[in-house]
């Protein structure tokens, strides 16, 4: 009898293995359905925004066609089969015309000094404050200086136009400091794009300001500590310290603006400029508007040819500017 129970015991391990592993299988099952119950309501809030995000962003895709068209409008829905088809000849005539290589000109010049001024300001100003030891006075300045971010250029750009006028605040400043003649700030060339310059930055730059600040407290303070010991002054603390801690965000911000470069702000160029700064203040979001909505004859074709351009560019600037700061800063969108 001995021996016949020790010849069944393996079995009946086995039998009871497999129970087991049934019985968590059944476990898993069980938890898994009774999570998929629990989250399908999330997903079915999704579809209004799914069926959104394919009629707003996805369908128009297929208005790109228009680029390779002589596109003529007053044909109404049948313009998109019934148009004569040009192929890359809308593009040819880019490179050709003098305005669209005009914008893409200004757009260029006027994102690469907002991107380097909207990185170098903040950062400076968020080192400046970090050492403002009152904190009462650290916390109204950032907030004087945060404020801006909320107003919409709408806003900005008709208190800026009251400033800059003739008779306006700059102007009668810079008479009775200077004995200056008044500057047309919005009607000549050579000050409009500095003026662009430097109302984004006082918009934009206590965002930036704070981002760095967060950054700056992230730090350990036992380094300080540690400076101190060793009779490290305050420029030696931010030199060997402050900017070393700071250095992955600064990267991170500075690639991820790059996505930025042929958008250059349409916001604040359309409602600050005028015909009389064409050479440099008009970009490519501001031509495309008004070639398609100005014009007499709208050129619906030229439009989305150079926004199909910018769009492929731009594409290009965000892949790039998004595996830089996966290489150098370590940043995934996933």
């Amino acid at each position: 009898m001995t021996d016949a129970a020790a010849s069944w015991r393996p079995l009946l391990g086995g039998l009871m293995a497999v129970a087991a592993e049934t019985q968590m299988t059944e476990k898993k099952l069980r938890k898994r359905a009774t999570s998929r119950l629990s989250t399908t309501p999330l997903h079915i809030m999704l579809i209004p925004t799914v069926v959104l995000l394919f009629i707003y962003q996805y369908l128009p895709i297929t208005g790109n066609v228009i680029a390779f068209q002589r596109f003529d409008i007053f044909l109404g829905v049948r313009a998109f089969w019934e148009s004569e088809w040009v192929g890359l000849d809308n593009f040819r005539r880019l490179f050709t015309m003098g305005a669209p290589i005009r914008a893409f000109r200004n757009t260029l010049v006027i994102a690469f000094w907002k991107i380097s001024t909207g990185w170098f300001v903040p950062i400076t100003v968020a080192l400046l404050l970090n050492e403002v030891r009152q904190t009462w006075l650290k916390r109204s300045v950032q907030t004087i200086i945060y404020v801006p971010h909320f107003v919409s250029w709408v806003i900005m750009g008709g208190i800026i136009r009251q400033l800059v006028l003739s008779d306006g605040v700059v102007n009668i400043l810079l008479g009775n400091w200077f004995g200056m003649d008044p500057v047309p700030f919005l009607q000549s060339n050579d000050y409009f794009v500095p003026l662009v310059i430097v109302t984004n930055i006082w918009k934009e730059f206590g965002f930036g300001t704070v981002v760095y600040l967060a950054s700056i407290a992230g730090i350990d303070p036992n380094l300080y500590e540690a400076a101190v010991v060793d009779g490290a002054g305050r420029w030696q603390q931010t030199r060997h310290i402050t900017l070393p801690g700071m250095a992955p965000i600064m990267i991170l911000t500075l690639i991820l603006a790059l996505r930025g470069i042929l958008t250059a702000g349409f916001d604040q160029i359309f409602n600050l400029y005028n015909v009389q700064v064409y050479e440099t203040g008009d970009i490519i979001s501001t031509y495309i508007y008004r070639i398609t909505f100005e014009s007499m004859t709208p050129q619906y074709h030229i439009s989305t040819a150079v926004g199909l351009f910018r769009s492929v560019v731009g594409l290009v600037f965000i892949s790039t500017s998004y595996w830089l700061a996966k290489k150098f800063a370590g940043y995934r969108m996933f």
